[in-house]
């Protein structure tokens, strides 16, 4: 490895005592600021998150990738920040959860990867505790790299200063944001409301990037090593092959980072909507990811040339991949959570109803013919089914449990949302 080669960014990680905090809205805000100061900004998202990488790919600018350890491994997440390293002015992490929260935390991510971390604290109703918060997490992990703390909901600029003077000497202030109700982001069951769906997303922030340096100026993180890696490159399993790609606003949450993949194997892609299509692109296999069929029930219903373009490709023995809401959708039925019913796709036997409470959330590894692949599981629905599994995941954690993996002909499906460059063997089986 050559000491010459490594690059050199500024780079920050930003956590929290807990959820709720206010971390997508300060990383956005820095994202949004240091991109009006014509910095090029690129931003990560600990965890298997769709949601906030879509509001903090409006605010920098750029497509936004995950970073976790355990889905992903070391290796592909450094590789990730020397690339990024290699063209940004500044690099923001946001945290998932609390700072030591789960099997594979912020924490664990900021040590492994010397990443300085800054916490944002909700500083609402708080004066020198605001400190003690600050410090405990600091101290309470012996050698994690810590920056300073990141003060949210600030009351006045006496309170800042209050604030301010309350940390030990060492433990700088990196930004304070007033309090204002008017750049919240809205949020529904499964998290934040997605990008498009926020019709003032820019002004909110706008003003919440103009916030950010109103009570003290907003400084530059410090640069940060990031040391060159090689990895093996994806093998071109998919070339000359056509996949379609739905996208839209029932069908968002996909990986950039599974798309990266599949064109790296020498995939083209083709992008549709279930939504308003009426049929497929000239395609050999589909791709159905991830979204919030159960909140546009009718209009999936109702597009029944799109339902049935879908059961010729099937009828046809093409491949056919399918997660969690693309999952919803190749059933019979599907049920919202206020018992509004609507014929899907049909494609597979069954149904299933959104409940009101979580049904099944975290991590699994999946064993086929290929080898092992990674990815996460968060849904609200309950499966009904008479359908045989063809395997079934094994969960990270003894508390979630495993999800079954369906392979009727030519089409594969699960509630899993798997990370294709963990395996590319394996993802590249889902289109063959």
């Amino acid at each position: 490895m050559s000491a010459a080669a490594t690059r050199h960014c500024p780079a920050i990680l930003i956590s929290a005592p807990a959820s709720g905090q206010g971390k997508t809205t300060i990383t956005a805000a820095l994202a949004y600021h240091h991109r009006q100061q014509n910095r090029k900004v690129r931003v990560f998202k600990t965890g298997p998150d769709f949601i906030d990488p879509q509001i903090l790919s409006f605010a920098c600018g750029q497509p936004v990738y995950q970073l976790d350890l355990w889905m992903m491994g070391e290796a592909h997440c450094r590789e990730m920040l020397y690339r990024a390293a290699s063209e940004a002015d500044i690099i923001l992490i946001e945290g998932v959860m609390g700072l030591f929260d789960g099997d594979s935390s912020s924490a664990d991510l900021a040590q492994t990867l010397s990443t300085p971390v800054a916490v944002v604290i909700d500083a609402g109703g708080m004066a020198q505790t605001f400190a003690a918060v600050g410090y405990g997490l600091a101290h309470y992990r012996a050698n994690l790299p810590f920056a300073g703390v990141i003060a949210n909901k600030v009351g006045s600029p006496g309170h800042a200063k209050l604030l301010k003077e309350a940390l030990p000497e060492n433990m700088p202030l990196l930004a304070a944001m007033a309090k204002d109700d008017g750049v919240g982001l809205p949020s529904r069951h499964l998290g934040l409301l997605q990008a498009d769906e926020i019709g003032d997303l820019d002004l909110r922030l706008a003003r919440a990037a103009e916030l950010l340096n109103s009570l003290a100026p907003c400084r530059l993180p410090e640069p940060v090593a990031f040391a060159p890696i090689t990895t093996t490159a994806s093998p071109p399993l998919l070339t000359g092959k056509r996949i379609a790609v739905a996208r839209d606003a029932a069908f968002s949450f996909i990986y950039q980072a599974n798309l990266d993949c599949l064109m790296a194997m020498g995939a083209e892609l083709r992008f549709f909507s279930p939504l308003t299509d009426s049929g497929l692109p000239e395609a050999d296999s589909i791709y159905l990811p991830g979204g919030y069929p159960e909140l546009h029930l009718q209009t999936l219903a109702n597009n029944v040339a799109m339902k049935q373009a879908l059961q010729a490709h099937h009828q046809a023995g093409k491949p056919i991949y399918a997660e969690c809401g693309g999952f919803l959708y190749l059933l019979e039925r599907l049920t919202d959570q206020d018992g509004h019913a609507a014929a899907m796709a049909g494609l597979l036997s069954g149904s299933a109803q959104m409940q009101k409470r979580l049904v099944n959330l975290g991590m699994h590894s999946l064993q086929l013919e290929q080898g092992e692949i990674r990815g996460h599981s968060f849904h609200h629905s309950q499966l009904e089914t008479a359908l045989q599994p063809f395997t079934e995941s094994k969960p990270q954690r003894n508390r979630s449990r495993s999800e079954n993996f369906y392979r009727v002909g030519s089409l594969q499906a699960s509630y899993l949302h798997t990370y294709f460059p963990f395996n590319p063997q394996v993802a590249a089986g889902f289109f063959l």
